[in-house]
Parts: structure tokens; sequence; C-alpha cells
């Protein structure tokens, strides 16, 4: 009992920490380093859904506070520049200059920072325009979908020292601290299996037929949308219900498993997978998607330099049927981590019969529960929670030239992961990751599109 208590005790403490920034600052920031009183102007780019229900409402949560305004616009659809326009108008009474591409938003002269939330393929490129704008960027997940952009975007946020936020939220869940910290105190025991899912029933997802069907090509920028992917013909689906399609979007790993296998990384500081099957398909919405319904990836993690200890993450997803909702739960010998109800609980652990029958000692954790994600605001927008505090220990590690909790690092490795699962199920290979030429192979070819 005092071990648990001093192990809650500790999280309280290091909790507090999630909402003063991160830690560790490059010399290249220090001259970045802005008072309380430097307002801080903030471009959007792209007008998405995401953006309208989640960024805007947990950015407005905290800019009063911290300084922040946002002061343009960039989005290639005429109609989203209107419609964000509007909506940032109403929400705060001020009006923001429009920009009909980001060249024209980097050729102001009054934006410090970004925020990025377009197509899931264009987050990695957009990210590269920042950083070579020199702007510090909150950048949605998934960071990439090819091994190339994810690459030169890398390079070009660590030659800039720009402070970057990844959108991996859960990055800034006390919940998740809590977890990481009872991982690496050794109480948990070494990681033998992790277990997650994230599914739904919804004909709708990632579907917007309504919009599809009156959109117009001369009403957006087609070949400012296709950036450095093939050229096609104009497909309004493609360009509104992306993520459907491959290669704008990967759909499931991009969209959700990046989410989920980043907290793999971070409890283990396994920077990617050695190795990854796949399986799935399109069972249930045949609608002319060429990304999957239904997919399982196999993950075996460990030293990158041997076999030694190591562990599989089974994960799948499926929008068929929504049973098992979204899980995360992490085994080891003693019990299980269980991040959907956050508790730690000896379930499954070697009970004492099975262990005396082999002259071992029972193994068994202490039940205690996690404690939940906090996030404090200043405005009730609707921002949630973790989203919103993500948002600010961005802000504030803008201000700082800290490093924030999701770093371009973590956009990176969860890049590695699911590109490496795309790459599986889309050749029926076995995916793995080659360091030096820092590609993903299949096969032992290297996988783009």
């Amino acid at each position: 009992m005092d071990n648990r208590r001093e192990f809650i005790k500790k999280t309280a403490i290091s909790s507090l920490g999630l909402a003063i920034g991160g830690v560790g600052m490059g010399s290249r920031s220090y001259g970045k380093i802005m008072g309380s009183n430097d307002r801080i102007r903030v471009g959007v780019v792209g007008f998405s859904d995401r953006f309208k229900s989640s960024l805007l409402p947990s950015f407005l949560d905290h800019a009063q506070g911290m300084n922040f305004e946002i002061v343009a616009l960039s989005d290639i659809w005429n109609r989203r520049r209107a419609e964000g326009q509007a909506l940032i108008k109403e929400k705060t009474r001020e009006e923001v200059g429009l920009c009909r591409n980001n060249e024209e938003l980097y050729a102001r002269n009054d934006v410090d920072a970004v925020i990025i939330s377009t197509a899931d393929f264009q987050h990695a490129y957009h990210l590269t325009e920042a950083a070579t704008a020199g702007k510090d960027a909150y950048c949605e997940k998934p960071f990439a979908e090819t091994m190339d952009d994810a690459n030169t975007a890398l390079e070009a946020v660590k030659k800039s020292g720009v402070v970057v936020q990844i959108g991996s939220q859960r990055r800034s869940g006390t919940n998740y601290h809590a977890a990481n910290e009872y991982i690496r105190s050794g109480r948990f025991g070494d990681i033998v299996m992790v277990e997650m899912c994230w599914n739904v029933n919804q004909p709708g997802r990632w579907r917007l037929p309504a919009l599809t069907a009156s959109i117009q090509e001369g009403d957006t920028d087609w070949k400012r949308f296709l950036i450095n992917r093939p050229h096609e013909h104009w497909d309004p689906r493609k360009y509104l219900e992306y993520r459907l399609f491959w290669p704008y979007s990967s759909g499931i790993p991009g969209q959700w498993m990046s989410h989920q296998i980043d907290t793999v990384h971070w409890f283990t500081d396994l920077p990617y997978p050695r190795s990854v099957t796949a399986n799935g398909g399109i069972y249930q919405w045949r609608d002319g998607r060429t990304n999957a319904d239904t997919l399982t990836a196999v993950f075996d993690y460990g030293l990158l330099d041997g076999p030694g200890k190591g562990f599989q993450v089974v994960y799948s997803s499926r929008f068929s049927n929504s049973a098992g909702d979204t899980k995360e739960l992490y085994y080891s010998n003693a019990g299980m981590l269980d991040l959907d109800k956050n508790e730690i609980t000896p379930t499954g652990g070697l009970a004492a019969n099975h262990a005396a029958a082999m002259g071992m000692k029972p193994n068994q954790l202490e039940a205690f529960g996690l404690p939940k994600v906090q996030a404090a605001s200043e405005a009730n927008t609707g921002g949630d929670s973790l989203t919103s505090a993500h948002m600010r220990n961005w802000m504030e590690c803008v201000r700082s030239r800290k490093t924030p909790h999701a770093p371009i690092e973590a956009g990176y490795n969860h890049s590695i992961a699911c590109i490496m699962a795309n790459a599986a199920y889309r050749t029926g290979q076995r995916a793995t990751f080659d360091p030096i030429t820092k590609q993903v192979l299949a096969g032992g070819t290297v996988f783009n599109y």
C-alpha cells in the first residue's frame, strides 16, 4: 500500500508539469524566446472538420491567457476559406486574412506559427513548408504516409529549429503520463503483449456525399491538392473523402493506429517495430474505396540490434461492428494495464497455484486506478480535454522554446510503424525498416505507392 501511495504522489507532482511545458531546448531556439506581452500570431493551414470541431475550440481555450491570436487562414477551396473566416470572426470577433495557398500565407510578415490540419498525405509536406519558412507548428497526425515525406520533413524541422507539436494528444493526458511512469518504474514488469483495437459501425465514416456532389473543380486548386502524388484527373471523392483512398491516406493505420502505436514507442523508448505483418480487406463497405474497412496487424517489438527481450502488439480495427470500441491493453506476467478503464489490475497475472506447481512465487500486480486527464481552460469553447491540454502545451513551448510532449521524433516514429503496417497489408509481405536508407521494405523491396 505504501508503494501505491508513493507512486500516486509522484504521479500527481509530475502531472503538474503537464501545465508548464516540456523539457529541453536547442541552441537555435534561444533567440526566439518571447515575453508574455509578445503576442503570438497564428496562421491556419487548412480549415478542416478537425480544425473546426476540436483544434479551434482547444486553441480558444487558452488563446487569451497565452496571448495568441489567429491572423490568417490558408485553404485552396474558396468555400472553406469563407466558412473559416466567418467562424473565426464569430468566435473571436476578429477578421482574419484569407490566403488562397501557403505561398500567400508565408509571404505575409505577421505569422509566427501555424496550425496544420490538411489531408493526411499533406501533413509532412506542409510541415516542411512551415519549417522552411521558420514557423513553429502544431501539425495533425499522421505525421507522414510515406518515408520520403517523413524524411524530408524531419530534416527541415531539425535544420530550422522550429517548435513542432504532433497531434498525438494522448501524450498530454495525465493518465497516459501516469502509465508511462508506472511502466518505467519497473513495477509493471516486462511488457509481454499489447492488444489494441478501434472499432466502429458507421456507414458515413469518412464519407461526405453532399459535399462531394456540390464541389466543382473550379472551386479549388486540384494541382496543389495533389502536391507530390501522381497526377490524375479531378475526382471530388478523392479530394473530400481522401481517407478512403490510397495514396492520399492509408486509412486505418494513419488515422487510428498512429494514435495508439505511439504509446508503445513512448512507454518503451523503442523507436519502431522490428517487423510487421498484416491482413485485411474491404468486407462491408464496397463503395469504391481502396483502403481497408477491416485490418489486423501484428507488430514484433524489441531490441533492434538482436533478439533479446521483446513482445507483440496485435492491432485490429473494423468498420462493420463497433463491439470492443477502443481498447489499449498492456500485459505483463503480473497483470494488466487498461488504458480504456484507466486501471491497473492483477488480471491474468501468475496465480499462486500455478506458481507453486513450478516452485515459483506468485506474481500479481496491486490493483489501483490511474488519474484522469485534466485540462484547465479559460473558456467553455467545446474543446476536448486531451486536445485542449495538448494545444496548451504547444503554446507554452512556442514561448519557452522547450520540447513539447509530442515532438517531431514521435511523429516520425509512429509514421514508420504505420507505413510498415500499410506496406504489409498492401503487399502481403513482412515489412521491416532499414535505418540506413530510412525506408520501409516489404519483402525486401522499398515500399512507396
